[in-house]
């Protein structure tokens, strides 16, 4: 690995941390205000629509242009968000937040997936998952831990100021990345609906890319529980922020060293049954988490739960970047962030809408049952899956 590719996994790192620690502070101001677990799911809603319905768009942009700058763009946008955030004091302005950060998102994962594959070369592309899932991981253990900390000591200020601090370094850190962008080939007569849906069309005729990211979207749809959370901290575990930043924290914590872990040791040959293997143990952590009462056993639920999800990140990452063509990266990036942006997000939703009408507890238990469920169907629809070795791709 390069130098370059090294300050963009610092600036990954610091650009994650700060819209984890955004994440806690919204969702405990939103939970503060309202006392409703809909409102939690809503606000995971008001992400979720402008990130769906800008990836295509967003993607194609950046296949057309350069994605370096709008990786810069994403880190701005994301800071005025933080913000607004900061500022709030109505449930409105929290929304408001929560569309800026959806506008932001729709850009950040096409352009990562763009920049990546130029500044490190194919026979590293497997490891380059592996150090990105670290600084994705690592930006959620800390992340949630200082929000956590920091809010019970001196409410939300001083974290949403560490969280401002952490995107002005990620920017600087983008400027020491010498990165020089190739224009793609011009193409006569372009029609724009047909270039904004070729990655549309590229996964949905690859069975390899539609089943990873299909097994994700389902998955996660259901067996989040990141939204509920608070709730779980307040009601049913009975700590307070601290807990709820630890909670939060735990997934990674199992991630980081899992990942660290593959970087020397990366999936290859048997890369398929490790994925489908993974999302079974993951919608089982959920399960547990759902009907533990005691702090550290949910603790240590969302952390293996968190340990096997890195698992399945790292091979999935692997996966697309192997699979797409050089000129498609960012439209085929979009469509994989749709795919996630509909299982986090619009997962936050259902999590919201089932624990309204099921209760908090029935609501996880439902959703890692469909997790197990889900693993269950794409193992027996695509046998392309179940035999996948990554050095044949």
């Amino acid at each position: 690995m390069n130098r370059k590719f090294y300050w963009f996994v610092v600036a990954r790192f610091l650009f994650v941390m700060a819209t984890q620690i955004q994440a806690v502070l919204m969702g405990w101001q939103m939970y503060d205000i309202s006392h409703d677990p809909l409102q939690l799911g809503l606000i995971g809603l008001a992400e979720a629509v402008p990130a769906l319905s800008l990836a295509i768009f967003a993607g194609w942009l950046v296949d057309r242009f350069n994605p370096f700058r709008f990786y810069q763009v994403t880190l701005l946008v994301s800071f005025v968000s933080i913000v607004i955030s900061s500022l709030a004091h109505q449930t409105h302005y929290l929304f408001y937040a929560a569309i800026l950060t959806g506008i932001a998102r729709s850009f950040t994962g096409p352009a990562a997936n763009s920049i990546i594959p130029r500044i490190v070369t194919r026979e590293e592309l497997k490891r380059s998952s592996a150090f990105t899932t670290i600084a994705f991981k690592a930006g959620t253990v800390l992340g949630p831990g200082i929000a956590g900390v920091l809010l019970a000591v001196q409410g939300y200020i001083l974290p949403y100021r560490v969280a401002q601090v952490s995107l002005i370094l990620g920017s600087i850190s983008l400027l020491f990345i010498e990165y020089s962008h190739q224009k793609p080939l011009k193409v006569k007569n372009p029609s724009l609906l047909p270039e904004l849906l070729m990655g549309v069309k590229f996964v949905m005729k690859h069975p390899l890319l539609l089943s990873v990211m299909s097994l994700d979207m389902f998955a996660v749809l259901f067996g989040g529980v990141v939204a509920m959370l608070p709730i779980y901290a307040v009601e049913v575990l009975h700590m307070g922020p601290e807990g709820l930043g630890w909670l939060r924290a735990a997934p990674a914590f199992g991630a980081i060293f899992t990942s660290l872990y593959l970087i020397k040791n990366p999936v290859s040959k048997h890369a398929g049954p490790a994925l489908l293997w993974s999302v079974f143990g993951f919608g089982i952590c959920v399960i547990v988490f759902g009907i533990s009462k005691n702090f550290w056993l949910s603790f240590a639920a969302l952390a293996l739960s968190g340990a096997l999800d890195s698992v399945s990140m790292v091979i999935r990452g692997a996966i697309v970047q192997l699979c797409s063509p050089e000129a498609m990266r960012g439209r085929i990036a979009a469509v994989n962030s749709i795919f996630i942006g509909s299982s986090n997000e619009i997962g936050q939703f259902e999590s919201g809408v089932a624990a309204k009408l099921l209760g908090t507890v029935n609501s996880v238990l439902f959703g890692g049952t469909m997790t197990l469920v889900t693993v269950g169907i794409v193992f027996f629809r695509f046998k392309e899956l179940r035999k996948l070795n990554l050095d044949e791709i």
